[in-house]
């Protein structure tokens, strides 16, 4: 998503003044009035727009975002490195928050998302177990030292039962062997916006209490306790900067799971 500074405002802002940093995630705007938004449930509105989406992003060098969505950049980051926390920060704080209380966490798909959570986990005093590609042996390396317990593929069963799994890697075929590494009454959250689909599993897998759920987008109370929170771990964004001409490459890099961490564009 967008970090930047406020170049004007327009009639009747208040929150910030020209001149400041605010940072712009993927929600942008609700209607407010829905059953979803009056329940405290805004990232679930029929007519809510994305930044990215519905609303121009960060491909310009200068966008229009409602002050009401925005969000203040705790100081200790850099432009570079607070741009990950809107976007894979926030997705992951909250499948985080929908994960419970879960000592042993397992993450499947060790990127931008989980590179962040591992480190809130850890503080937060939780056993962090990292799935990677098959083969992956550097995303593995990389899981271990933010933390992780144990880091292996994701075709693997991990050492111990999981008390909750998070899956941020798009692909269906990891929902069975999430819920088969999760222990009774455990949860599986499944992170993304978009997943190959899930294949027919036994009840078996399910039966025992087992919760299965998604995430769907954030709520700006989301980003206000994550904001908060980042400095005091404190996060740490392992990023690759790309200039904005190189968009598509950075694009083919992340498919190919050729990035630790985060990818973020810079425009100058």
């Amino acid at each position: 998503q967008i970090v930047g500074r406020v170049n004007e405002v327009g009639e009747g802002t208040s929150r910030f003044s020209v001149g400041e940093r605010v940072g712009v995630p993927w929600l942008g705007w609700t209607d407010g009035t829905c059953r979803f938004c009056r329940s405290g449930r805004e990232n679930l509105c029929d007519l809510a727009r994305f930044t990215g989406y519905q609303i121009d992003g960060g491909f310009a060098e200068q966008t229009v975002a409602d002050e009401r969505y925005c969000f203040d950049i705790p100081e200790i980051y850099s432009d570079v490195e607070a741009a990950p926390l809107l976007c894979a920060g926030l997705i992951g704080y909250r499948s985080l928050v929908l994960a419970g209380d879960a000592e042993r966490l397992g993450l499947y798909g060790f990127g931008a998302s989980a590179h962040i959570v591992a480190q809130v986990a850890r503080w937060q005093g939780r056993r962090v177990f990292a799935f990677t590609r098959p083969g992956d042996e550097d995303g593995q390396r990389f899981a271990l030292s933010l933390g992780a317990d144990w880091a292996g593929s994701s075709t693997e069963a991990p050492p111990e039962e999981l008390d909750a799994a998070i899956i941020f890697a798009a692909v269906g075929e990891l929902v069975p062997a999430a819920l088969a590494s999760v222990a009774k009454g455990g949860v599986v959250v499944c992170a993304g916006i978009h997943m190959s689909d899930i294949p027919s599993f036994p009840y078996e897998l399910l039966w025992g209490e087992r919760t299965l759920r998604s995430v769907a987008n954030l709520t700006r109370r989301d980003g206000e306790e994550f904001m908060q929170l980042a400095p005091d771990v404190p996060v740490r964004t392992v990023i690759r900067e790309f200039r904005l001409e190189e968009a598509n490459g950075a694009l083919e890099h992340m498919r190919a799971g050729e990035l630790r961490g985060a990818a973020v564009l810079k425009l100058a």
